[in-house]
């Protein structure tokens, strides 16, 4: 059965409101919720972009079941990655082991901001193959001494783990990544309803001896009772959405993005996210993800300020649409 997830979107809300909304998803049904982890919003309108972790830490104080994540922790620049394995298995701890890691290779918009230069996509992948072994070497419990192409450790130790290692996934985008990567996580990140790269993961993870492991997406959605208010904020705060990742993990600041969305119209907006209060148009928009294999689908509503009405009003009636069409 899928399952339906609430996403913590650290670039339209603060942290304490962010706590406050993770409590209430819980209250009202989702299974899981995931959390960005950025330093900058894409657009200066969306107006915050607290710490990860800290989100995360308090999270998992005032939730007792959902499955929590990040989604998803760039571990090869702005952390370190043996940094990132001890605030993961951290969570881990103060989850009850509700934790998972989600890594990608990261945005220029949030790592920019170390002061190194921004490598290519290959020379990124590297990056982040090198520091999935020195994480899932730590978050196994071993000593780690390091001395790779791109990082060094020198005898490092968590001390404090959760009674199961945290499982990790990791954002995959076609063949390439998945063939490289597949080994090396447990789960499948995409925000793509692709049959073909989770079917190529499964496959893969299949000849290595491994269990498929969990298809993880995410979907935006902007429920609004008035659909014009609803088209409107999610223009204002979700344009660049539609850029794709190629464009999006390259643009530095958040200026870039207001120059790269300068020409997207609302009503291209309208075409790819789900504006109103039409949920069975939002059933249609999350379908193509479990109709491609997809276990699990986290839904973004688009606005800090609606999440309150949207929890209180449809997320219920939308979880149950949801779990009866994907049943």
């Amino acid at each position: 059965m899928t399952r339906f997830g609430y996403t913590l979107m650290t670039e339209q809300a603060g942290p304490k409101d962010l706590v406050r909304h993770a409590q209430e998803a819980e209250r009202r049904g989702f299974d899981f919720e995931v959390c960005s982890d950025h330093y900058f919003p894409w657009l200066d309108s969306m107006g915050h972009s607290p710490y990860a972790w800290s989100v995360l830490g308090a999270v998992a104080q005032v939730t007792e079941r959902v499955g929590l994540m990040t989604y998803v922790t760039c571990p090869t620049m702005r952390y370190h990655p043996a940094v990132v394995a001890q605030k993961a298995a951290t969570l881990g701890v103060l989850s009850d082991g509700r934790f998972t890691l989600g890594l990608g290779a990261g945005e220029s918009l949030n790592e920019h901001v170390v002061g190194e230069r921004w490598p290519a996509v290959g020379e990124r992948h590297d990056m982040l193959e090198e520091a999935l072994v020195i994480i899932r070497d730590l978050l196994d419990g071993e000593r780690v001494t390091w001395a790779g192409e791109h990082f060094r450790v020198d005898q490092a130790k968590l001390w404090d783990l959760p009674d199961e290692a945290v499982e990790i996934a990791v954002a995959v985008s076609g063949g390439q990544s998945v063939s490289r990567f597949s080994a090396m996580a447990d789960h499948l990140v995409s925000t793509l309803p692709d049959a073909d790269v989770v079917s190529a993961w499964q496959e893969q993870r299949r000849e290595e001896g491994l269990p498929e492991g969990r298809a993880i997406g995410q979907v935006p959605v902007c429920w609004d009772p008035d659909p014009d208010a609803a088209l409107a904020r999610a223009h204002d705060l979700f344009r660049w959405s539609g850029l794709g990742w190629a464009v999006n993990a390259d643009l530095p600041t958040t200026e870039a993005f207001e120059a790269a969305t300068s020409f997207v119209r609302p009503e291209d907006v309208g075409e790819s996210i789900v504006c109103g209060p039409d949920l069975d148009a939002m059933v249609e928009s999350v379908a193509p993800f479990w109709e491609a294999g997809y276990t699990d689908v986290a839904l973004v509503q688009v606005g800090g300020d609606s999440q309150d009405d949207f929890l209180a009003t449809a997320a219920e009636p939308l979880l149950e649409r949801l779990r009866s069409a994907a049943g």
